[in-house]
């Protein structure tokens, strides 16, 4: 299963609010998912979302905290990892954004502020390799994505596959993180094909 707690941005632009409830669990299909610890898959996901939504999940349920612009879900995800929720000035316009932090490591939210802040105030729009297969797995439906079982090789076991068209070929299954760059290409929707790489973006 792929671990990773780093801060990282899931989804390229602002998620509707069908896009938001569908990754608020990216991981559902998972294998084993009630036998892990999920923290570690969660915690550090983030992407941005419209007022609309931010102020709509305000209302829903009481926050477990509310500090300046940024509130925390009372229901938590998995274990001591929950939404929290922020707004954010960024260049001179206020934008929202939906995080999972795990509460606790007490300096999990600040780091996260700061993270996405950094992200978002560069000046040219980039997608690093890891941000374009984040992407990718965010907007594919859960029947063209999956991981990998028994029939794979033992190191590849749990690690997310998606599916790839070949035309005549016929439909293949591949790892995700094993996609060539002209099989993300081809995967990310038209406007996103051509950002420029960044390896800090």
């Amino acid at each position: 299963m792929n671990r990773s707690s780093a801060i990282r941005k899931v989804f390229q632009g602002v998620a509707s609010r069908q896009q938001m409830f569908r990754m608020f669990d990216r991981h559902a299909r998972r294998p084993n998912r009630w036998e892990d610890d999920a923290a570690p898959l969660y915690a550090g996901e983030w992407f941005e979302i419209a007022d609309t939504e931010h102020d709509y999940m305000f209302e829903i349920l009481p926050p477990l905290w509310i500090r300046g612009s940024m509130f925390a879900m009372r229901e938590f995800l998995t274990g001591s990892v929950t939404s929290v929720f922020f707004a954010m000035r960024i260049d001179g316009v206020i934008r929202h954004f939906h995080g999972y932090c795990d509460l606790s490591d007490s300096q999990a939210v600040e780091r996260m502020r700061v993270e996405i802040i950094e992200r978002e105030s560069r000046p040219v729009r980039a997608m690093t390799r890891e941000e374009r297969l984040e992407h990718i797995w965010s907007i594919t439906a859960d029947d063209y994505r999956g991981y990998a079982g028994d029939r794979w090789p033992e190191e590849s076991r749990g690690k997310r596959t998606i599916m790839l068209y070949g035309g005549q070929t016929g439909s293949t299954l591949k790892l995700l993180d094993d996609l060539s760059d002209d099989e993300i290409a081809a995967k990310l929707p038209v406007q996103l094909r051509h950002l420029p790489s960044s390896i800090a973006a």
